[in-house]
């Protein structure tokens, strides 16, 4: 059996909106959310760890590089399962790296780094983890992209209006930063 919820996000989930409540959810069937060329799917947010930590996955295709971003307050955990994934990092002390992640692969981004990520192959698929003292920030992807109800890829790129990037920092601890140069390859 399968429940579902209204909650403050989405009309129908099958997360519930409240801490302390067991549940199970079947592959590919959490919220999910285009945004750019990816598909983000949510098992467990905010609500459901008291803001200690958040899962989910990204898949997409081989495609650019996303904006440069940080956390001022969250550390974030890539693993990737299928594929590859090209991660770049910088440290506080603006140190730069840039590392090619395939299937079974770990990178691990600390609080206050800039970084992003590249998909390399089509098909790839990325876990992410993320906690930190200031919350969680799952919930940005359906802020800054498009919930959808369906799974699979965007047929076109879902890029958000300029202004809609700013609204993010606020809310979710996503900081963009435009025009970061990455002295990688």
């Amino acid at each position: 059996m399968t429940f579902e919820y209204a909650t403050s996000h989405r009309r129908a989930s099958r997360i519930p909106p409240v801490p302390g409540t067991p549940y199970f959810i079947e592959k590919d069937m959490g919220d999910r959310a285009h945004l750019f060329t990816d598909l983000f799917t949510v098992y467990a947010g905010g609500e459901q760890t008291e803001n200690t930590f958040n899962f989910f996955t990204c898949e997409g295709p081989k495609g650019d590089t996303i904006p440069a971003h940080l956390h001022a307050d969250t550390y974030e955990v890539f693993f990737v399962t299928d594929g590859a994934v090209r991660l770049f990092v910088e440290d506080t002390a603006g140190e730069q790296y840039e590392k090619l992640l395939t299937s079974g692969d770990f990178g691990f981004v600390p609080k206050n780094c800039p970084h992003a990520y590249r998909i390399e192959r089509h098909g790839s698929r990325i876990v992410g983890v993320a906690a930190g003292p200031g919350g969680t920030f799952e919930r940005f992807f359906e802020k800054l992209g498009t919930p959808v109800d369906s799974y699979g890829l965007p047929e076109r790129p879902y890029v958000p209006e300029r202004e809609k990037f700013a609204t993010v920092p606020t809310q979710y601890d996503v900081r963009f930063l435009p025009g970061h140069q990455w002295r990688t390859s």
